[in-house]
């Protein structure tokens, strides 16, 4: 059940490719996989049209019933998924198994949300016929699927973000069908969970071409995915310039398609004097653990912490040295990802102004946390401190006083989420930050860590650009299941024409 073939899943159907590529694990020997061709991508998305007729009108239940197979198989193989994640990704037991049962809790709450039926936002203006001057006519609002939807494999989540992760299961809950570009730092992990998926597919006689996976490619293939005709909407996880790179290629098609793009963040931390006099050790010790949390290659990972300079910035300082100091070496995802930590570490190092606290080292795919401080003066005026370093990489932003941190907070760009941590006597202080902080991001938190983000109803991961390209969209959460959702308005149309989920008279409408 649990064999790797090295193959794609097209439409239902294993396909091997005239080339192949190595995978390059953190542990053993590496595997071939079959690389993905702009041909493939063809056929992956023809199978994707060709299943929306049916899948694009199926029920609720029926969709609620596929994505609890999903997470039903997906658990099935759960043993084997963590012993080839471990070794592609260098991640631990625990982290994979953890990632897995947020993979299919997302899955199987999607399914529970769909159900209920409130995110089809359904509304209903009754026909007035004798309204003057003009008459009403009978108007039925209903959100509805858009078609084929693109997914990018995340590096960084082989499960939450990849094959079946947030993005795929959003758009099937939706009623889309999938078409994953999967991400050649897993390929083993994105093979199963498509054996998985095709398991569930057949299980509850879904059209095959409801999900098909490609793996590795060149840019070449990944273009071919975004500028399809059939493709209506793309998800992605990963870099500023991968991701806006095909932003682009959306935006100029002949007919442009939303790009969801998550792209990056520093996710700014403002501490407040009160919180920082009364609890120094606990908010360094803190911020060290979420710092270096999963080697910092999460994109909540809070790289920058603003702080009023003074003895309780310097208490502050000295307790996330002490927590960071000791911090054990951890494997980072990939050769690339390590070279671009150590690239982002020589652009903070080199910049005038900045001073290194904590030397550490970083060699091949091997990597311990970096801790650098700055004016808020200097900060301001380079704008390079203020990008993402994917990576354990800390910056101290001392400012002179509040009204430097509020300046520091304007200038920001778009985060994924913003942190005060206050004491009550904070509470003026926060209440000039928080109009700011929340144009900024699209979660605000107080008195906590931004890593970890529970999947929810009320959960928001995106914010303004750079975090990502859409600030009204949510990547995680239910809400992320209306991307892929457009309204349809149904004037006058006979009840036995309408959508099923317009008909009867125990629905609840607005209006």
């Amino acid at each position: 059940m649990s064999t790797l073939t090295g193959k794609h899943l097209i439409a239902g159907n294993w396909v091997s490719g005239d080339t192949e590529f190595p995978s390059s694990p953190s542990r053993g020997e590496p595997l071939k996989y079959a690389v993905g061709t702009p041909a493939h991508i063809d056929a992956a998305v023809t199978a994707a049209e060709e299943a929306f007729l049916s899948y694009g009108y199926s029920t609720r239940a029926e969709r609620a019933v596929f994505l609890t197979a999903i997470a039903d198989e997906i658990e099935a193989r759960g043993e084997a998924i963590t012993e080839i994640g471990t070794a592609e990704t260098g991640l631990p037991e625990a982290r994979l198994n953890g990632e897995r049962g947020r993979t299919t809790g997302q899955l199987r709450l999607f399914a529970s949300h769909i159900e209920d039926g409130d995110y089809l936002d359904r509304r209903h203006d009754e026909a007035l016929p004798d309204r003057q001057p003009l008459p009403r006519p009978d108007l039925r609002m209903i959100q509805r699927p858009i078609g084929p939807v693109a997914v990018f494999g995340a590096s960084n989540f082989p499960l939450a973000f990849s094959t079946a992760g947030g993005d795929t299961a959003a758009a099937l809950a939706a009623g889309c069908p999938v078409v994953v570009k999967g991400h050649s730092a897993h390929p083993g992990v994105g093979e199963l969970v498509a054996q998985a998926v095709d398991a569930a597919i057949k299980t509850c006689g879904v059209h095959p071409g409801v999900f098909s996976l490609v793996q590795g490619g060149t840019r070449e293939t990944g273009q071919a995915l975004v500028t399809h005709p059939l493709i209506k909407a793309v998800g992605f996880t990963g870099s500023l310039a991968g991701g806006r790179a095909l932003f682009d290629l959306c935006a100029s098609r002949e007919e442009p398609i939303p790009f969801f793009g998550e792209l990056g963040s520093v996710n700014p931390m403002f501490l407040l004097p009160e919180a920082v006099k009364n609890r120094p050790d606990d908010m360094g010790k803190g911020w060290a653990g979420s710092l270096t949390m999963g080697a910092g290659q999460f994109c909540t990972n809070p790289g920058i912490a603003v702080v009023i300079d003074g003895p309780e910035a310097d208490a502050f300082v000295d307790a996330a040295k002490a927590a960071l100091d000791p911090s054990q070496t951890q494997t980072m995802l990939t050769d690339g990802i390590a070279e671009a930590y150590r690239a982002g570490r020589d652009q903070v190092a080199g910049t005038s102004g900045v001073q290194e606290l904590l030397t550490s080292t970083c060699d091949l795919r091997n990597a311990t946390p970096y801790l650098f401080s700055t004016s808020g003066s200097n900060w301001l005026a380079n704008e390079v401190l203020g990008e993402e370093v994917f990576g354990p990489l800390g910056l101290v932003v001392r400012v002179s006083g509040f009204e430097e941190m509020l300046s520091v907070a304007q200038s920001l760009k778009g985060q994924l989420t913003c942190t005060l941590h206050l004491d009550e006597g904070d509470f003026e202080h926060g209440r000039k930050l928080m109009p700011v902080l929340e144009r900024k991001a699209g979660r605000v938190l107080a008195n906590a860590f931004p890593t970890g983000v529970e999947v929810s109803d009320t959960m928001v991961h995106g914010g303004p650009y750079p975090a990502s390209t859409n600030f009204g969209a949510t990547s995680v959460g239910t809400m992320s299941i209306r991307r892929f959702l457009r309204p349809v308005c149904y004037q006058g149309i006979p009840v036995d024409l309408l959508p099923e989920d317009l008909k009867g008279n125990d629905q609840v409408f607005l209006g």
